[in-house]
Parts: structure tokens; sequence; C-alpha cells
């Protein structure tokens, strides 16, 4: 059962019939095979992916993902980075279950956490929901979107082949919601909270009851620098984020990237404190006029420098920052 205050004119859509293509799709196999964990004591489980940025040397597993097995079916949180990672989740969700598909919900549409969906779409009946502005991930709306979808997926094409390839689609939500939403399947219940925009335009965790246990999306990346070099990203609401998954008080946590934990406060903290210490930096240098590149060389970045992603993330995180804040002197807070 759905419930949203935002949700009745959707509810038609639910669980209508989906065709399923007539035969199955073949996708490139991958050298190392996903690890499966569980959250002790509970019918959860999750696949924690390489900390670093997509490559062919990770096959493109950078995220992490899981799954929920109830009386009544699986809800699947996010889909990975590839189909072929897509495809290998499927399988092992069918290793410990039976159940059918019934949701994939996404956490935010950026292409590490949404490929793998073209195997949940070609090979079950699931319902893909996503918050509402997922919908603008598509190639026509590129001059607008974040990522830009097509110029990803032609890039991933290159980086990720075979994994990602001329067959490779984007597959977007059947269901969005506004701010939240609740799923009720079996004895559980998932509350879906709107976040964004923070990182992405369409950043939303998903708190399962009575478990207590917070899939966060990428709102949450414990021990690995977090991407924040796009145009929609706003750190002001992914501070309120944040503070918004402490409010939660959830008993574990799985974030988009980096480890889950039982300690969710120590998990939040982390990223909190990297953007807390990136704004400091890069709002002293706009209230003195310093230029950027000068004041990111002055900066102090010995915390963070030998953490995964940092070559890649951090230079154009200070960066985007330091264009955020720029804005407010001027413009007012970014919404």
């Amino acid at each position: 059962m759905l419930r949203s205050a935002h949700f009745a004119s959707l509810l038609s859509l639910t669980l209508l019939a989906v065709v399923l293509p007539a035969h199955a799709q073949d996708y490139a196999p991958l050298d190392t095979p996903l690890k499966i964990e569980q959250v002790p004591g509970a019918p959860i489980y999750y696949t924690i992916g390489h900390p670093g940025v997509p490559s062919h040397a990770n096959e493109g597993h950078t995220s992490n993902a899981g799954f929920v097995v109830t009386s009544k079916g699986v809800v699947v949180f996010d889909a990975l980075g590839t189909p072929s990672l897509g495809w290998a989740l499927l399988q092992e969700i069918r290793k410990r279950t039976t159940e059918p598909i019934r949701y994939n919900v996404l956490s935010h549409y950026h292409a590490d956490h949404i490929y793998g969906l073209q195997a949940f779409r070609d090979h079950t009946g699931t319902v893909i929901i996503a918050q509402d502005r997922a919908r603008e991930y598509k190639e026509e709306n590129d001059e607008t979107n974040e990522e830009r979808s097509s110029q990803r997926l032609d890039q991933r094409r290159e980086a990720l082949a075979p994994w990602v390839n001329k067959e490779t689609r984007v597959v977007p939500p059947d269901i969005t919601f506004s701010d939240r939403l609740t799923l009720t399947l079996g004895t559980h219940d998932f509350q879906m909270v709107y976040a964004g925009p923070a990182h992405s335009a369409s950043d939303m965790m998903m708190l399962v009851q009575p478990e207590g246990v917070l899939f966060a999306g990428d709102i949450v990346q414990n021990g690995r620098i977090p991407f924040m070099n796009a145009d929609d990203v706003s750190t002001t609401q992914w501070l309120k984020a944040l503070a918004e998954v402490e409010k939660l008080n959830p008993r574990f946590i799985i974030p988009g990237h980096g480890k889950p934990s039982a300690a969710a406060k120590e998990a939040i903290a982390f990223t909190r404190d990297y953007i807390q210490y990136v704004r400091a930096a890069m709002g002293a240098a706009v209230e003195s006029w310093i230029d950027f590149d000068i004041a990111y060389r002055k900066t102090d970045w010995s915390k963070y420098k030998d953490m995964p992603a940092f070559d890649a993330n951090n230079r154009g995180n200070a960066y985007r920052i330091f264009i955020e804040l720029e804005g407010t002197q001027f413009n007012g807070p970014k919404r």
C-alpha cells in the first residue's frame, strides 16, 4: 500500500501490468562477483561499492545498493552503475528469496545508481519509484539537467565497456512523489523522504521500519569524499538534509557510498564535517575577496587528502562551494 499527501492522483499507476520482453538480454560478465552483506537480525541486505570513482578497474561498482525481503515481495533500493551489476544484484536476490521484486526505489538519478535498472525493468515486473525531479533526467532535457544524461551515458560507454554499451539505456521512474511517501509491504513500512536539492535535484532517503534501517543515498557518504561539483548542488540544503537524517535516528545506516554502520551519528558526521570544513575555508575567501586558486592552495587539506575520491572530487567541490557562497553574498541563499 502506498500513502502520500501528494500521491492520490498516482495511485492508479502503482501495479498496472508491466510488459516484459519475450527473451532475456545478455549482460557482459563481471570479473568480480558482488558481495552481499546482511544487516544483523534483519531481512535487509546490501552491497558496498568501491570507494573510488567509476572506472574499468572497479567495473563501475562504486555505489551501494540494497534490498529488503518481506512476506509480500522485495523492495530494492538503488540499482548500481551498469546493467551487468543490476543483473548480478537481481541474481543475488534470487539466491535468497523467490518473492517477486515489487519496487525499485531510487535515491536519485545519477548514472552510478541507475544504469542497473535496465536488468530489473527487462526481467521483473517491478515498479520504479523516485522523487519528482528524477523525471528531469532525460536526453531531451540535457540543457537543464545537472548531470547531462546523454553525455554521461556516452562517457560511461567508453569508460566502462563492455558493461555499459550501445544497448544501455536510462530507465525512467514509473511513479514519483513530491515530499514524502510511505509504502507498506507485509509487516514493513518504507518511509521515503525528499532531501534535495542537495547532492542532486532528486535526493531522497528511505527508512525501513520496524528495523530502523536508513538507506540514505548520497546525502551520506561515509569515509569517501563526496561529489559536489554540479549545478544543482546546494550545500546549504545538504546540511539541512543531514539534520533531517539525525532526526530520523536510524539504528543502522547504509550510505550511498562508503561503509554502512550501526554508528549512524558518526557516519552522518563525516559528511557534515567535510561540507562545513570546505564551506568555512571557501567562505572566508569569499568574504575577503581572495581568488579561488589562491584560497584552494592555502587551505590545509591534510585531513582529507588521503581519502578515496579526493583527487577526483575535492577541487571541484571547493570551487562549487566557492561559487555557491559567492552567489549568496550577492543574491541571497540558494534554495
